[in-house]
């Protein structure tokens, strides 16, 4: 009986697994990494070569990182919280998404006006064309197909995974930043900055169905609860929409020059990262307040899926 309750007890007091975040703070050339269930650090990474994205694995085993001015990514052993290895990217290595499977990384080089896929075990590369300073990159659930931003040609580049070639291009708002997927694999999201506006595209019809107007300046876009999450680096404020209607639902002020943000795996919470501020800022998504903020190092970034599902070891 004893040990019973001692089993007990220990199971109460022993924490649930959370979600980690990985976030990209270019000023420090570092990721950190944070337990958004107590917003504290678990990790400082020294990476190099001014770390902008970032991409966790749907399995949770690896992050990567990319490095536009070293001209690298960084393959990152998320269990441990250490780097791995280095994979040289020439160009402007910026966005950056991993396949479904975690066989293959996508990342967009923003000077080439490529994609680049890369088989971050074996090595093998291959590239494709999209338009010019590509961006922001997702891929649908299934792995089939790979979204591109290329924000100075104002649309977005769809990519067939299997054959890696280029086999549509949307027309979206002005300069979009970061595009987002849906868990259906229906609808994408970009941010487009300088219209301030994010633009709902339908996956499988190839063509914008409604624009959401933002605050100023919408650099990256979240899905939570139902809702659409926009970070207005300008405004320091995150935007808020219905996913279903598409309708309003408010604005939130967060810190200085809000950049990535990313939904929680059980789309409970938002997590912004404020580029200026120094600063990773926690939001409910339903009740739509701010719940938590951790300090990170000098400009945070995180731009891309940066939000670690944590996972029992067998």
């Amino acid at each position: 009986m004893r040990a019973a309750l001692a089993s007990i007890a220990l199971l109460l007091a022993t924490p649930a697994l959370a979600d980690e975040a990985f976030v990209t703070t270019q000023g420090a050339d570092a990721l950190d990494i944070i337990d958004v269930a107590t917003m504290k650090p678990l990790a400082h990474l020294p990476i190099g070569g001014k770390p902008a994205g970032v991409a966790v694995s749907l399995d949770g085993a690896r992050a990567y990182v990319t490095s536009p001015e070293g001209k690298f990514l960084t393959v990152v052993d998320a269990k441990s919280r250490k780097a791995a290895r280095r994979i040289d990217v020439q160009g402007g290595p910026l966005g950056v998404a991993v396949a479904p499977d975690g066989k293959h990384v996508y990342v967009a080089d923003l000077y080439g006006r490529r994609l680049i896929e890369i088989d971050p075990d074996k090595g093998e590369t291959r590239s494709v064309g999209v338009g010019a300073m590509a961006s922001g990159v997702a891929v649908t659930p299934d792995g089939k197909t790979i979204l591109v931003a290329d924000r100075d040609d104002n649309c977005v580049s769809i990519i067939d995974a299997a054959s890696f070639q280029r086999v549509a291009i949307i027309p979206v708002g002005k300069h979009p930043f970061g595009v987002t997927i849906d868990a259906a694999g229906a609808r994408a999201y970009t941010a487009d900055v300088e219209s301030d506006s994010v633009s709902v595209i339908d996956i499988a019809a190839r063509k914008v169905v409604g624009t959401l107007k933002t605050e100023s300046r919408p650099y990256t876009v979240a899905l939570a609860g139902g809702r659409i999450f926009v970070a207005n680096q300008h405004d320091d404020s995150v935007s808020v929409f219905e996913a279903a209607t598409l309708a309003p639902g408010g604005t939130i002020k967060v810190g200085e020059y809000p950049e990535g943000i990313a939904a929680s795996h059980d789309g409970a919470r938002v997590y912004v990262a404020n580029w200026f501020s120094n600063e990773l800022w926690a939001i409910d998504a339903k009740t739509l307040q701010v719940v938590g903020k951790a300090e990170t190092a000098d400009g945070p970034r995180a731009f891309g899926a940066f939000v670690r599902k944590v996972t029992p070891s067998p």
